[in-house]
């Protein structure tokens, strides 16, 4: 067991939006009256992953690849893990994280284990997978995850991973500017370590599988991952800019959907998967939009093949990152503000927009949905039915895909080189 924070906890946030089904749904309770800043932490590297909270405490990990887990009462630090050398972000062909780049995928914890699983880029070029305790950071095991035949200093794993099945996934995509020969790859390790499952996207180049989101998982265990646009022209379909069901050993296809102007978004960098698949289990439908703006809705299972969707819709000019969902309402960071969509099993409609935040993933929590806006370094919180702002204040630097996480009475979110946590209550 970890040790025991100042006064229990109850709700963990365990992977990027709290759980492999990416709700991004935090507690309802306490809710938000007069928020302040309970503490304020620094550590050694720009956290660009999600903070996650598990058992009271909150795991961090940084692009100078170490990981800290902190006190959620006080930001203390219980313990800390460095895993090796990060890569200088100089010697590689394009990028936009710098000066150094390690860890940037969302790690996720097993908390039936006492285990959380992350990979750093280490120097040298190899991404390594390290399955830590929770309770002390040790390294409890460790394989180097790089698919075969892959180049490893042109894939980046931005992507957050997911558990599910026995395994840990992790997406690989590409570095930002698109250099090299990369591709869009789903790697799956057992959670006790051994030989990998690999699924790499059929298209020639490119395709990469990059979303912050990282892969949806399915109630029954399937593995929903959405494609950017492959890097050489293809007149066949070639699963680029796809929403993509696989198997949990990622041997099988099960369905996929793509937009019937597939070849146009591939041509133009339009990626579909700027952000994740969102499954709606009391709709039975999976949602999702990309860099076009146009939300897609598709039924799990049988995801309709090219231009098989149930219903679309233009939303907004055009959406990056995770998102959220509450019921049957979404919410998507888009580059000219956030969006709140109703959905119906067979309908899409906007609900309400606020300028303000752009390209911040949501999530919610203590009765509001919470985003940052990275620009100015200001964290909104917005009521859920109407989208009016019941709160915002300054955080200081932030980066593009900064998402926060929560448990009862607090906000967790990275701020650059720094921790913060919001006591919702005061």
């Amino acid at each position: 067991m970890l040790a025991t924070p100042s006064t229990p906890i109850s709700l963990d946030w365990a992977e990027y939006h709290r759980d492999p089904a990416r709700s991004g749904a935090g507690p309802t309770e306490p809710a938000l009256t007069t928020p302040r800043t309970a503490w304020n932490v620094g550590v050694d590297g720009d956290v660009y992953a999600s903070p996650l909270i598990v058992a009271g405490h909150v795991i961090v990990a940084t692009e100078n690849n170490t990981v800290y887990s902190l006190d959620v009462f006080t930001g203390s630090t219980v313990w800390q893990r460095h895993l090796g050398e990060p890569v200088d972000s100089s010697t590689l062909p394009c990028g936009n994280i710098g000066p150094v780049t390690g860890i940037t995928g969302t790690p996720a914890a097993d908390t039936s284990s006492g285990r959380m699983y992350v990979v750093a880029f280490l120097r040298g070029y190899h991404h390594v997978l390290f399955a830590l305790s929770l309770t002390d950071g040790s390294v409890l095991w460790q394989q180097t995850i790089d698919p075969a035949g892959s180049t490893p200093r042109v894939q980046q794993l931005r992507a957050a991973l997911a558990i599910g099945s026995g395994f840990v996934y992790v997406p690989f995509g590409g570095l930002f500017g698109d250099c090299g020969d990369y591709h869009g790859y789903v790697v799956g390790v057992p959670l006790g370590g051994g030989p990998a499952r690999t699924y790499r996207v059929p298209a020639r180049t490119g395709a990469s599988i990059w979303t912050p989101q990282g892969a949806t998982i399915g109630p029954d265990g399937s593995v929903y991952v959405v494609t950017g646009n492959a890097t050489a022209s293809s007149s066949s379909f070639d699963y680029s800019d796809a929403v993509i069901q696989l198997s949990p050993d990622l041997s099988t296809v099960k369905s996929y959907f793509a937009p019937s102007n597939w070849v146009a978004l591939n041509s133009g960098d339009v990626d579909l998967g700027s952000t994740g698949a969102v499954l709606l289990p009391s709709l039975d439908r999976v949602f999702v939009i990309g860099k076009e703006g146009i939300g897609y809705l598709l039924r799990p299972g049988s995801l309709g093949g090219i231009g098989g969707q149930v219903a679309s819709r233009r939303i907004c000019n055009g959406a990056w990152g995770g998102t959220a969902w509450l019921g049957s309402m979404v919410f998507i960071p888009c580059i000219d503000g956030l969006y709140a969509v109703s959905v119906s099993a067979s309908s899409l409609q906007v609900a309400w927009h606020a300028n303000h935040p752009t390209l911040a993933p949501p999530m919610t929590a203590a009765g509001a949905v919470w985003a940052i806006e990275w620009q100015s370094g200001t964290l909104y919180a917005f009521e859920p039915s109407t989208g009016r702002t019941l709160y915002t204040t300054k955080i200081g630097a932030a980066s593009r895909y900064s998402t926060p996480a929560a448990t009862e009475g607090f906000v967790v979110m990275p701020a650059g080189k720094r921790v913060l946590a919001l006591s919702v209550v005061g």
